[in-house]
């Protein structure tokens, strides 16, 4: 202890106890020196500054001082001409003399010192260097005027009668209500006060001119008429409104000339401040003023911000919001930073709008923005991405700042945020509610290769409608579609619903299955009360609570559903003799009216447990019995479900041993081990064991490992999916992940490639003759198109392009504004097309959001709008649900235990199940699966216009033949419907060329110059005839017939094989692209359940989680298997 406490340095002196009690004395012999700062501040005259000038409050009380003295003086001039006798006689002295009491002289007196003392303290204060400019201001001469008199007749008593003109007074308190506005405005921290400060000097100058000119007037008039100031007041107004009765007029030159002046200045200030007020009320009105903080506090609002107001979102937005009834008296906010464009400013004159949209001009990122649109008060803040922006990155830049802007200033609103891309996403998981662009557009593409127009259906069910579009079209597939369009999701508390209270402790498939049956309802998902994960189809072992939601497709929610029995529908018989033959609505009709919906039930009374009892027609005299669909059972039976385990494959069944090894050592499922960017859902789905080296991606050029340079080398065993797109982004992975899910089998994996650039020859190499489909990503280079509908032009003419070549390749593709479908495939003179584009103008007007919905691509599921997307964050804000269940839809998230989208295609094998209600059952007691609506694929009927052209251009061509027959030219001519058209056109323009000789219309379009240049070289040839032999003549006039005959399809045709032979690819299998039939494909959502199947429809399925049908035995053991593979594919596979 003694030596660590001689090694312990002692204190300095300072810090010892003696001295902290005493204080530390030393400092003084230090060399430090005390500085003291902003000793400018100190001096006397700074402090007045900074009572007088520099403090808001402290200056605002005295300017209300200075303003209550003028106020005072004027006051007291009006007493003193009222106790004041009126003198007789003309002289001038009554101009400068008055009768003045003392009292009010010495009250006078005091005023005028008070307020001299304040003006020269003002001005010495104010004082920076010039004198002249202190002296020679207005105020202070109006100042010097009205005082000094008054301080000079004290010193001089006779001079205490001296007339002071008084009255201007009003005009330096007129000066000191301005700077009292201000320092108001400054103390409160108030802005956008502009034009609450030109309205006040507007009319303070407006009385000031009043007042000074009833005041000259009256003391002008002592030596006239002598007329008190009513008389001049009734004058003044007389006169300054232009109407001059003339029974009050001025007598004396003096008062003529004042009136003059005043009338002179009237003209000149009061067109300057009514032109300031004018300029600002136009910029209010740009700007948008402010939203009321009354109508804040007692009315709901939410709040739109936008970097570029267009008026197609202004309307999606504003249809889809107010399409939900209790958001009807909610108030829209729109807050950007641009000025309003005219067909906005338009559409929100509108009385139906412009009583409940306010458009305010300002920045999210300005706090002062915020409080005029009152976000704190606010419902929700929707905040929209500029998708037209060239670099979208920016635009997601933007969008992050808006939501901490909002996040900042007002922490309890809602935030429903809309980014492009998904690496951006992880700055906003603070919001509520986001929806990625590009996450939602790759997995729309992606599930479009495997379930046909999943884009249409995902669409159809965000978007609010009444099913009420196409049915008054002749058309029954229009109005099937239209009707069955009206379907959405909502929920309900299963104890409080009608439609699922009585299947409370029954499986899910149970439930499904029979409120379908019953009540036409598809229920799709339910989620525990403790649990916020939504599980799509949980599948037969899961058992009803009576405390669970219910998610459900129908066309309206049940609140708004009246119901009644079948005996009381029988008493109409109205009604039920419109539905006939095969067609008929079923009996479980859905009559959409504007508030409720009737839903005809049937009588339950005696109902088997087994299901309904169909018997199939006998054919002849032979007895086919028909096979039997079990019924669904109440609880989960296991002997009777189809086991799908994960670990196993359904494929795998139907292959041989050696193929099985051979894929179990390509193939491994598990998690990919790299995620692309922060906040990418895990998805399991099938990995290879090893990395691919980067030179074998490419598949037009060989490496050391495989020398292959294009697909038909590769020998792939399925169909490709072709990916053109302008850059490999991020958004790629959600492409990739869907097609490659763990529960779609082996043999069934589509080979994906990767166009970054798309020449034919490009296309041709990667397989496009034999690929399943295209999909053709919007560019990104396009969006600053000066137009912004010219924004897919590229795109659109690429397709275009690609359609031409390849008329039955299945191309997909998406655009930037839903009202370019219109051109996707497009034909000039088809007449059907031209039939739709007139439907889709009448249903535009008659208000339908879904006006686009029968164009044939869009129905088909060949194109669709990303924009169509933001009616699903509008939805949102009702339904807090639906950006869930559309993730988990399109497989972008995977919750334990919830089912997945998937599809089936029904075979002749199929159809003796007959219905859709008989469907649904068999999938329900077999599968557990969930069939949600129907894709359907029919024939294109032509009208009987197109058919006699059709036949009369068979004609036209068997003549030809006849023709050339004597030349031995054997030669079938086939025309498909589609190349009717081509040749069509061409049999028309040589028809009317002889007519027109001079027409420049575009169907010259179709005879290129080279055909017309080989026309004129074989008639030359033919004009030399008997310089050549036979056989030249011969072949000749068969290249004229060719040429004459070929059509546009067989020229592109030809273009495309020739092509494929300089690569040294094979033609084998292009002809068949191009045997292609017109058909048209439609969705049917939910549709009724005696609705009959057709062969090739497509049903889309909710399938079980696989893993929900695993053994319920020894549990750990499984849990750490799927733990263990979790960790290994993570570790040693790769994607």
């Amino acid at each position: 202890m003694v030596d660590l406490e001689s090694e312990v340095p002692p204190l300095p002196p300072r810090y010892r106890f003696r001295d902290l009690l005493l204080g530390d004395q030393g400092w003084q012999n230090d060399d430090r020196v005390q500085v003291e700062f902003y000793m400018n501040e100190n001096t006397f005259k700074e402090r007045l500054k900074l009572f007088f000038i520099k403090n808001q409050r402290s200056s605002l009380r005295i300017r209300l001082f200075n303003f209550s003295l003028k106020l005072l003086s004027c006051l007291l001039y009006i007493i003193r001409v009222l106790l004041e006798n009126p003198s007789q006689g003309n002289e001038w002295s009554h101009i400068f003399w008055v009768n003045r009491s003392l009292p009010l002289w010495g009250l006078q007196v005091s005023v005028a010192l008070i307020s001299l003392f304040e003006t020269i303290l003002l001005g010495y204060l104010s004082y920076k260097g010039n004198i002249w400019e202190q002296i020679l201001r207005i105020p202070f001469i109006l100042e010097i005027i009205n005082a000094v008199p008054f301080i000079i007749s004290i010193f001089w008593p006779s001079l205490r009668n001296l007339f002071v003109p008084v009255f201007i007074n009003c005009w330096l308190a007129k000066h000191a209500l301005e700077n009292m506005i201000n320092d108001l405005h400054r103390a409160i921290q108030r802005t956008q006060s502009a034009m609450f400060n030109q309205v006040l000097i507007l009319i303070s100058t407006l009385l000031c001119l009043i007042f000074t000119c009833i005041c000259g007037i009256q003391h002008l008039e002592r030596i006239g008429k002598k007329l008190n100031l009513f008389d001049s007041l009734y004058f003044c107004i007389v006169t300054f409104s232009t109407v001059g009765f003339g029974d009050v007029t001025p007598e004396t030159w003096s008062s003529k000339l004042f009136v003059v002046a005043m009338i002179c200045v009237a003209l000149v200030v009061l067109p300057i401040q009514f032109e300031q007020l004018a300029y600002l009320w136009m910029e209010r009105q740009k700007s948008g003023g402010n939203y009321s903080r009354h109508r804040a506090q007692t009315e709901k609002h939410v709040v739109l911000c936008v970097s570029s107001l267009k008026i197609d979102l202004l309307m999606d937005f504003l249809n889809e919001f107010y399409a939900h009834p209790r958001l009807q008296d909610y108030y829209v906010v729109i807050l950007c930073p641009t000025e309003m464009d005219v067909q906005v400013r338009r559409v929100l004159q509108i009385p139906m709008w412009s009583q409940r949209v306010i458009y305010l001009q300002g920045s999210a990122l300005k706090d002062q923005d915020l409080l005029r649109a009152k976000m704190d008060d606010a419902e929700a803040c929707f905040i929209l991405s500029s998708r037209c922006e060239v670099d979208r990155t920016s635009s997601d830049h933007q969008t992050i700042l808006r939501a901490w802007a909002v996040k900042d200033f007002a922490p309890n609103c809602p935030l429903y945020v809309q980014i492009l891309k998904p690496e951006n996403k992880f700055h906003i998981k603070f919001a509520d509610h986001v929806v990625c662009e590009e996450e939602f557009k790759y997995a729309m593409l992606a599930l479009n290769c495997i379930c046909p127009a999943t884009s249409t259906l995902i669409t159809l069910l965000v978007h609010t409608s009444r099913g009420q579009e196409g049915q008054q079209s002749p058309e029954q597939w229009q109005k099937m579609y239209g009707r069955c369009s009206g379907n959405e999701v909502y929920h309900i508390v299963l104890e409080e619903s009608t439609f699922f209270a009585e299947y409370e402790g029954k499986s899910f498939t149970y439930a499904s299955f029979h409120a379908h049956k019953k009540f036409g309802v598809c229920l799709i998902g339910v989620r525990r009360e403790d649990n916020k994960n939504i599980l799509l189809n949980p599948g037969p072992r899961y058992i009803m609570n009576a405390t669970d939601i219910c998610f459900y497709i129908n066309i309206t929610k049940e609140e708004n559903s009246a119901f009644k029995n079948q005996d009381q529908q029988k008493k109409s018989n109205v009604s039920r003799s419109f539905y006939h033959g095969p067609s008929r609505l079923p009996v479980h009709s859905i009559i959409a009216s504007m508030g409720t919906v009737a839903i005809d039930l049937q009588d339950t009374s005696c109902r088997s447990t087994s299901g309904p009892t169909l018997s199939l027609p006998t054919e002849g005299s032979k007895e086919i019995r028909r096979p039997s669909i079990a019924p669904v059972l109440e609880v989960a039976d296991t002997s009777s479900i189809q086991t799908c385990d994960l670990l196993s494959d359904q494929s795998e069944d139907e292959t041989t041993p050696d193929e099985e090894i051979s894929s179990n050592l390509e193939y491994a499922k598990g998690y990919p081990p790299y995620s692309p960017y922060i906040g990418s859902s895990p998805t399991f789905c099938h990995l290879l064991h090893e990395k691919v080296p980067f030179c074998c991606l490419r598949l037009d050029k060989s490496c050391q490992h495989n020398y292959y340079e294009d697909a038909k080398a590769y020998g792939f065993k399925n169909k490709l999916i072709i990916v053109a797109a302008e850059t490999a982004g991020n958004g790629l992975y959600n492409f990739i992940v869907p097609l490659r899910a763990y529960y779609r089998p082996k043999k069934e994996l589509n080979p994906i490639v990767l166009l970054l650039d798309n020449p034919l020859d490009d296309l041709l190499r990667c397989g496009v003759t034999f690929a399943a489909n295209m999909v053709v990503v919007d560019k990104e280079s396009t969006m600053s198109a000066e137009e912004d509908y010219m924004a897919d032009a590229k795109t659109i003419v690429n397709v275009q392009t690609l359609f031409r070549l390849f008329s039955s390749l299945s191309i997909i593709t998406e655009l930037t504004h839903p009202a370019n479908m219109r051109f996707m495939q497009f034909r000039a003179k088809d007449c059907y097309s031209l039939a739709l584009s007139k439907l889709e103008k009448k249903e535009r007007e008659k208000g339908s959001n879904l006006a686009f919905m029968f164009r044939l691509p869009f129905a088909a599921g060949r194109v669709f709008s990303i924009s169509m997307l933001d009616t699903l964050l509008y939805q949102s804000f009702v339904k807090d649900y639906m950006i869930s269940i559309t993730r988990l839809l399109l497989g972008l998230d995977t919750t334990p235990g919830s089912g997945f989208l998937c599809s089936m295609k029904i075979t002749e094998d199929d159809l003796w199940i007959r219905t859709y209600a008989r469907l649904y059952q068999k999938l329900c007691s077999s599968t557990g699966d969930v069939p949600i609506g129907i894709y359907r694929t029919e024939s294109q009927k032509l009208t009987t216009s197109e058919s006699r052209e059709i036949a009369s251009q068979d004609w036209t061509s068997s003549l030809v033949s006849r023709k050339y027959s004597v030349n031995h030219l054997k030669s079938q001519i086939s025309i498909s419907v589609e190349e009717w058209e081509d040749t069509k056109d061409s049999k028309e323009q040589s028809h009317h060329r002889s007519n027109h000789r001079n027409s420049t219309s575009s169907d010259q379009s179709d005879h290129p110059l080279l055909r017309r240049k080989s026309m004129q070289w074989a008639r030359r040839l033919s004009r030399k005839g008997p310089k050549h032999s036979g056989k030249t003549a011969e072949k000749i006039t068969q290249q004229r017939l060719n040429l004459y005959r070929r059509s546009e399809r067989q020229e592109l045709a030809e273009l495309v094989k020739n092509r494929m032979k300089h690569l040294g690819l094979s033609t084998v299998g292009y002809d068949e692209m191009n045997d292609h039939q017109s058909t048209l494909s439609y969705i049917l959502i939910n549709p009724s359940p005696d609705t009959r199947l057709e062969l090739n429809d497509v049903v889309y399925l909710i399938r079980p989680d696989p893993l929900a049908y695993l053994p319920n035995s020894e549990p750990s053991r499984k849990n750490s298997i799927c733990n263990a593979m979790g960790q290994d594919s993570r570790e040693e596979t790769q994607l």
